[in-house]
């Protein structure tokens, strides 16, 4: 929807550019550059694209300032509360609430869609036992396009269904198989008769010498992550599974793109890297001196889990993951984890300090995720995996509202060139 136009004069020319202003249905407006180009023969410059809308989108919506997050419309606040991993998923896929009869149908086709081919569980004694966990579904989720080639037309709605569900499906499969190949224990076959966290938690965790019981407080918890890890609007591994699909990619390579960004440590890897920082600071005595570390400039201690590039204000996530993480260690026996005791005493004294308060550095959901992790069992190396589980859901929703798009194009970003200007080539014997 345009509402009013800006129009930009180049003064020198005098050429001038009608810059229409488009409005989406919540949310800041933004400036239709399209013409800038033809018309002024510029580009627009912005490192990071922090400032730039490439794509028109329906899935998720963040108001940083006012810690809003609602997917499809409705607050994450209300979904981690009363809905559960795979109503979430259907909601962010199809757009919807699923009705009792839809969500019965959907969770029964993931559940049908969980085993991976035997052949392709092989490809995991391939790789090094101390290769990160990471690398390996990265790998294992771009070879998967060798064994599914026959239904990955990507314009064909019903093999865009196909493939949705089967990634949803196996991501937890090829995630467990990772880790036991880290162990150097035998893979577990996934069971049908498990809801998707159980079964996740099961193939993680069984071993075929005796009976492994879920525990339900256990799979409520990593249920809950879930939800809250599902989306987080056009991050940098979201934009990579659209930039990568927008080339027409098989959208496997283009999912393993994503997994791909996502271990980056200032991205997916941040929960790992908040237990670091805790272990460095090692008790509630160093506080005081880490904090000092964090505002002094010329030092490389960073706080992890505070603030966030969308998120500017408390991150809606965070608060409920902190509910969460005292639940599961009092239910696991461990209420006095001194990493919970002193995140608890960090994000009081932050949060009292006019440093963060100003510059509005609140705790991210990073901050309490890793320490429910830790606790459930699951170790640091796989956290970013973890993610990347929950996650998929969203690349997936994102990746068919992109296809589905008549007006998709390939992206391409466009720079600001500072190198050499023209020069000609010199023989390499009359170089200096």
């Amino acid at each position: 929807m345009t509402e009013k136009q800006f129009e930009l004069i180049d003064r020198a020319t005098e050429r001038k550019s009608e810059l229409p202003v488009r409005t989406g249905t919540i949310g800041p407006a933004v400036v239709d550059i399209s013409s800038i180009n033809k018309d002024l023969g510029l580009f627009t410059y912005d490192p990071g694209f922090g400032l730039t809308a490439a794509t028109e989108s329906r899935i998720t919506y963040i108001d940083g300032d006012a810690g809003v997050l609602l997917y499809r419309g409705y607050p994450v606040e209300q979904l981690a509360e009363k809905s559960s991993f795979m109503e979430v998923a259907y909601l962010l896929l199809l757009g919807e609430l699923p009705s009792r009869k839809q969500l019965e149908g959907f969770s029964g086709s993931i559940r049908y869609h969980t085993m991976i081919n035997e052949t392709l569980l092989r490809f995991f004694n391939g790789f090094h036992h101390n290769a990160h966990p990471m690398a390996m579904v990265s790998a294992v989720v771009a070879s998967m396009s060798a064994f599914y080639h026959d239904t990955m037309d990507i314009h064909n709605p019903r093999q865009r269904e196909i493939f949705a569900h089967r990634i949803i499906a196996k991501i937890p499969t090829i995630a467990a198989a990772a880790h036991k190949h880290s162990l150097g224990q035998p893979f577990i076959y996934p069971r049908n008769d498990l809801g998707y966290c159980s079964n996740a938690l099961h193939m993680l965790f069984a071993v075929p010498c005796e009976p492994y019981q879920v525990d339900s407080v256990a799979a409520e918890a990593l249920d809950l992550l879930f939800i809250l890890h599902a989306d987080h609007e056009q991050n940098a591994s979201t934009s990579t599974v659209r930039l990568a699909g927008s080339t027409g990619a098989n959208p496997y390579a283009a999912i393993s793109a994503g997994v791909s960004a996502l271990w980056g440590p200032a991205h997916g890897g941040a929960n790992e890297a908040v237990l670091s920082m805790l272990e460095q600071i090692g008790s509630v005595d160093n506080i005081a001196k880490y904090l000092a570390m964090a505002k002094d400039k010329s030092s490389h201690f960073r706080l992890m889990g505070f603030g966030h590039r969308v998120s500017t204000n408390f991150d809606p996530r965070a608060k409920i993951i902190r509910e969460m993480c005292h639940k599961v260690l009092v239910r696991l026996g461990r209420p006095d984890n001194p990493l919970l005791e002193l995140a608890l005493r960090l994000e009081e004294i932050a949060l009292k300090d006019e440093y963060f308060i100003s510059r509005k550095l609140y705790p991210n959901v990073d901050f309490y995720s890793g320490i429910i992790y830790s606790a459930i069992g699951i170790p640091r190396s796989m956290f970013t995996v973890m993610f990347a589980i929950a996650r998929t859901v969203g690349w997936v929703a994102h990746w068919q509202e992109m296809i589905s798009d008549p007006a998709m194009r390939i992206g391409r970003p466009r720079q600001l060139y500072t190198g050499p200007t023209r020069r000609d080539y010199i023989d390499i014997t009359k170089r200096v």
